[in-house]
């Protein structure tokens, strides 16, 4: 079972050109063992640290993906682009960091070198975001630039005349620019960029080494032995598995085709429509983004924004997570009771103790991590420890298996060499697979990085916020809707993690300034809604990827996804008008917030599915949407009144359903 996952983690196209086939693993490699050296032996400078760590992602971006796209040859002219692109890569990188000394000691005064080799940072950067992230991001960094440049005093005057008025700015100089994004704290190598060199990278390396060990599958086998039995079993077991994968690996799309390869054709068994398998797959690894403790890079960059402990912004994304996927959940047994869906026979089924026998030691480095972050520790550090647990259990796990399964003629200790090695074959493949997985995830933070720079440089942040109170005429509820959708048109190009950092700099202060909303509140909303793009049409993602799996059409997959994830809009609304159920309180007022919040969101879910115990009549289902709405009211009296007609509702279909099955009797 170990062994399975690595056949797709080969990092080399057998038909790159040699250099390539030779380059690519060993920089892969460096760049992983650089990682887990910052992170559990020598902590490195701020610059140090980000620097190197980008010149090694944008040489592996330049190796693996071609200048005229995957599957194309390179040619002589790609692989001249290729090899200039990645001394560019190399050049900037290093420049950085060996004249470090040099550049702060001049800081505002740079040479004509320093302005050279900072725009060729720039340019090499926005064709490596092309590469590996996709236009639409090297599209909206080339927009800030222009932005940042246009007006009276800047490059190009004659682009500021086109700017409508609240927009306009003096300009900036070319010098100014490059100063701010190569060489300042707020450019490139700002904070999203240090989130992704530090924190990101090290949990991105143990989700890695979890995944070539075979914790997904594992995952998915407790999964399965647990609800498999149940109406629409394989549906169940794919929320659950996404929850417990999700909170590793932190990626939708890496969600789907992990544990959808295994649930959606065994939901489409079971009698569910292939829109519906994919859909539910698509909401349920969506939530593996928000789903502790990993939730993508989405926690640490939180923590680092608001200044909260990690450990603290993980616990109160506890419960918003678990209401998530309890929606999810619900949706899935009203369809199952709907369709007269049944569940797995015994025989097709793990048993939760076999599982848990064959891959108990999944759960040692998750206790790890946990252990470490309740004493405080940095989760750098507490990331490090939690893969060199991995690596333990798997090696002693490998060579113990190879000690009990192989032939008594052979010598026991030439048994156990030969298991560790196999263990250690692959921990080279999750170093490799951990590289990979980052290139994308930290280009995106360092072109965020120019956005939040010109942002900065502008002051088009306040501009934003004046534009936002004037649009919703001070409404919070409009100055969320407007936050809704310009976080799907942003998601439209840009990654989530992306997505979220442009828009807590554009929208973040007028939310916590100008309407009150607590600053770990105001972040917490972004980072959910900006996890839309992943579910909502025309671009949906990860609905996309889970349609390719389930032979459905994508459009109508995406649609089913996005009213299975309803709850990424409801959750953080909740959030924001009863503030206890992330900042706190008397343990009897968070309780009493917890659970009005579940009896909403699971109303909410009958009243869009129109089933409960037996079918919900169009009358009844506005009733229980009405009811809904009042329960969000940050007011007992209305609270209570909320829920008192959820119940009566709730209890006048369970006795319609009874009366049905004693007329049917």
């Amino acid at each position: 079972m170990s062994a399975e996952p690595t056949r797709r983690l080969l990092l080399v196209d057998p038909n790159a050109p040699l250099p390539v086939r030779w380059l690519l693993p060993p920089v892969a490699m460096a760049l992983s063992l650089f990682q887990l050296y910052a992170a559990g032996i020598e902590p490195l400078g701020l610059f140090y640290q980000r620097g190197i760590h980008l010149a090694l992602v944008l040489m592996l971006a330049f190796l693996m993906f071609p200048v005229f796209g995957e599957g194309r040859r390179r040619g002589w002219l790609g692989g001249l682009l290729d090899t200039a692109f990645f001394a560019g890569a190399v050049l900037t990188g290093f420049y950085l960091t060996w004249f470090l000394d040099d550049i702060v000691s001049r800081a505002g005064f740079w040479t004509e070198t320093d302005i050279i080799v900072g725009c060729i940072a720039v340019l090499t950067l926005l064709e490596a975001s092309r590469r590996a992230v996709g236009l639409g991001m090297t599209v909206i960094g080339l927009i800030a630039i222009a932005y940042a440049l246009a007006g009276s005093r800047g490059e190009l005057p004659w682009l500021g005349e086109w700017l409508p008025g609240i927009l306009s700015h003096r300009g900036n100089s070319l010098e100014r620019l490059v100063g701010q994004l190569y060489l300042g704290q707020e450019g490139i190598y700002g904070l999203p960029l240090g989130v992704a060199a530090t924190y990101v990278f090290t949990f991105v390396l143990f989700g890695a080494f979890l995944e070539v060990t075979g914790a997904g599958r594992f995952f998915i086998d407790l999964s399965y032995a647990a609800t498999g039995r149940q109406r629409g079993g394989p549906a169940k077991a794919a929320v659950l598995a996404s929850a417990g994968m999700g909170s590793i690996s932190g990626s939708a799309i890496a969600n789907v085709v992990t544990t959808g390869a295994f649930t959606i054709p065994l939901m489409k068994r079971l009698g569910y429509r292939p829109e519906h398998a994919g859909g539910i797959e698509a909401a349920a690894s969506t939530g593996g983004q928000i789903m502790p403790p990993l939730m993508g890079a989405g926690a640490f960059l939180i923590a680092e924004y608001t200044g909260t402990p990690y450990i603290d912004v993980v616990m109160v994304s506890v419960l918003p997570a678990i209401m998530y996927f309890a929606t999810v959940y619900l949706l899935v047994h009203l369809i199952a009771i709907k369709e007269n869906l049944r569940g797995m026979a015994g025989d097709e089924l793990p048993r939760v103790r076999d599982v848990l026998r064959d891959g108990w030691h999944f759960l040692l480095p998750l206790a790890v991590l946990v252990g470490f972050l309740v004493q405080g520790l940095s989760p750098m550090r507490v990331g490090f420890y939690a893969i060199v647990t991995i690596v333990l259990a798997a090696l002693v796990r490998g060579a113990w298996a190879r000690l009990v399964t192989t032939s008594e003629a052979e010598p026991p200790a030439r048994r156990l060499l030969a298991g560790a090695g196999g263990a250690l074959g692959l921990g080279i493949h999750a170093l490799q697979l951990a590289a990979r997985n980052a290139v994308a995830v930290s280009i995106a933070c360092a072109v965020a990085g120019i956005i939040v720079g010109v942002v900065g440089l502008t002051g088009l942040g306040l501009k934003f916020s004046s534009m936002m109170i004037a649009f919703s005429g001070g409404n919070i509820v409009l100055a969320l809707l407007i936050v809704i959708i310009a976080s799907l048109v942003l998601g439209m190009g840009l990654p989530v993690t992306a997505s979220y950092i442009v828009l807590i700099v554009l929208v973040g202060p007028a939310l916590h300034n100008d309407f009150g909303i607590p600053l770990l509140i105001a972040h917490l909303v972004v980072f959910w809604y900006s996890q839309d793009s992943n579910v909502t049409p025309p671009i949906a993602l990860a609905a996309f990827a889970a349609s390719a799996i389930a032979g459905s059409r994508p459009m109508a997959t995406s649609v089913q996804a996005w009213k299975f994830a309803k709850g990424l809009y409801l959750i953080p609304l909740f959030m924001v008008f009863n503030e206890p159920l992330i900042m706190g309180g008397p343990w009897l007022v968070v309780a009493w917030n917890a659970v009005i919040a579940l009896a909403a969101l699971g109303a909410f879910a009958a009243a869009v599915e129109g089933w409960l115990f037996t079918r919900l009549a169009w009358a009844t289902r506005i009733a229980i949407g009405v009811a809904m709405a009042a329960v969000f009211q940050p007011t007992l009296w209305v609270e209570v009144a909320g829920v008192g007609a959820i119940a009566l509702l709730v209890a006048g279909n369970a006795l319609a359903a009874y009366r049905l099955r004693s007329a049917a009797a």
